[in-house]
């Protein structure tokens, strides 16, 4: 026995009997945060329920991936290293085996890529590459709230990513309610107005402009446009997060916030999670805005990103970002066309997912029920309105006795809202998975809307 711990009653030591024990309430207030648990609770219920069919994670298709493509990937980026820049193996050894640039090292990749797909020209040296999106997103909101007062502006419903990050750092929110195509940019601007009026700073706006988590709502062009105008007049800085714009359903993709951006108001944020990689967990942030020192000194937003990462994740890993490096530079730095397989995919999981509703739910029996859904043009997600409380009894009901999840919308509104209201995913199921998916949750919600709850 240790001398120093002597036995007391109990068969403890006395160094057990002195570890602390902590209050809940002794930590930071975000832990009893419904939000922080949200995500939690549906993994939880997906585990229990593995043989249920599931709308609800956002998780994209593994689709025709193959685990050697790591390995060629790899390859095509070391090949580019060395034939395309000319480095010794010394230092393309180095590039992948040591700690890295903390701004990334497929930064000039990844803006040559951006220029390509989505008309977005900036230098190089404004992305910075992050361990994810959500990475991005801390480290933007870490920098630019800077006082008790500043406001963060949100879609409502929102991600809960979004409202997570803003919790954890304590940063004051406003959402502004959410119409079939998005926020409304005038909405917006008496959003703004009022903080103002209440001592509080409107500082940013965050939005998914297309197809956004988790209605699939999309903004118009002539939306877009006004809401620059407005970002413009009330002094606001636009957040645009954008994972899923390459997945079209109907129409043509729409300009992203940054590309008709003429005065630099907009921070793109972007992953490589839907569109190449999930499990490489790399993202960027396009930060391109002027930062001017006390002495007159000017840099970069995302030199200052790249600071306050060096203390958090200190970089990205390299190997994942050759990896994703090797894939950009494999297809000719144009990954929208690189994802028309799964562009096309989608798009018949939508048009899937829609057309079951409509056959299980013609609109006569829809409206005896009671319930609706709206009609995304694009992405992974649409929301369905039920008559009856859409909570985690109602999923588990759904769960065990049905063999289907979702998700309940009122995860993902900040105070009050969704009570009524279920988001469904269609991006990791097949096809025939959809449609029996589909036939299951008839099952459920006729049920629960025509009788009494279980």
């Amino acid at each position: 026995m240790n001398e120093t711990s002597p036995a007391v009653p109990g068969g403890t030591t006395a160094a057990t009997r002195r570890a602390p024990v902590l209050g809940l309430d002794e930590l930071h207030g975000s832990l009893t945060d419904p939000v922080l648990d949200a995500m939690n609770f549906l993994n939880e219920v997906v585990s229990r329920f593995p043989e249920a069919l599931s709308f609800a994670p956002g998780r994209p298709s593994e689709g025709s991936f193959a685990t050697e493509d790591l390995a060629h990937f790899l390859r095509i980026y070391t090949e580019y290293l060395e034939r395309e820049l000319g480095w010794p193996g010394e230092r393309v050894r180095t590039q992948l085996f040591q700690y890295g640039r903390t701004g990334g090292i497929i930064h000039e990749l990844i803006a040559r890529t951006l220029a390509n797909d989505e008309d977005i020209h900036v230098d190089a040296e404004s992305v910075v590459v992050t361990t994810g999106c959500q990475e991005a997103m801390l480290l933007v909101l870490r920098a630019l709230f800077a006082r008790p007062e500043d406001t963060l502006l949100i879609s409502s419903p929102c991600y809960i990513g979004a409202t997570g990050a803003a919790r954890l750092l304590d940063i004051a929110v406003r959402p502004v309610p959410e119409g079939p195509e998005g926020p409304d940019p005038e909405a917006i601007a008496e959003a703004a107005r009022r903080t103002r009026a209440a001592g509080g700073r409107p500082r940013a706006l965050y939005i998914v402009p297309d197809f956004a988590n988790p209605t699939g709502a999309s903004m118009t062009v002539a939306a877009r446009e006004r809401l620059l105008e407005v970002a413009a007049e009330e002094d606001l800085l636009i957040l645009e997060d954008n994972p899923y714009g390459f997945f079209v359903r109907e129409g043509t993709a729409r300009p992203t916030l940054k590309a008709l951006d003429r005065g630099r108001r907009v921070l793109h944020l972007g992953s490589f999670a839907k569109t190449a990689l999930p499990g490489a967990r790399v993202g960027y942030v396009v930060a391109d805005q002027e930062v001017i020192g006390a002495a007159g000194e000017r840099s970069l937003l995302a030199d200052h990103l790249s600071k306050i990462k060096s203390m958090t994740t200190v970089n990205t890993s390299a190997i994942s970002q050759a990896v994703v490096g090797g894939l950009l530079i494999d297809c000719g730095f144009r990954l929208r066309e690189a994802n028309a397989e799964a562009i096309a995919f989608y798009r018949a999981n939508m048009n899937t997912l829609l057309a079951e509703l409509d056959r299980h739910f013609p609109a006569a029996r829809r409206e005896s029920l009671g319930i609706g859904w709206n009609r995304p043009d694009g992405g992974f997600f649409l929301v369905v309105d039920v008559p009856f409380l859409a909570d985690a009894k109602a999923l588990e009901d759904s769960a065990r006795n049905f063999g289907v999840l979702w998700t309940p919308m009122s995860d993902f509104y900040p105070g009050s809202g969704g009570e009524h209201t279920l988001r469904l995913s269609c991006s990791s199921l097949t096809p025939d998975q959809v449609t029996e998916g589909v036939a299951r949750l008839a099952a459920f919600i006729s049920e629960r809307a025509a009788g009494p709850v279980r």
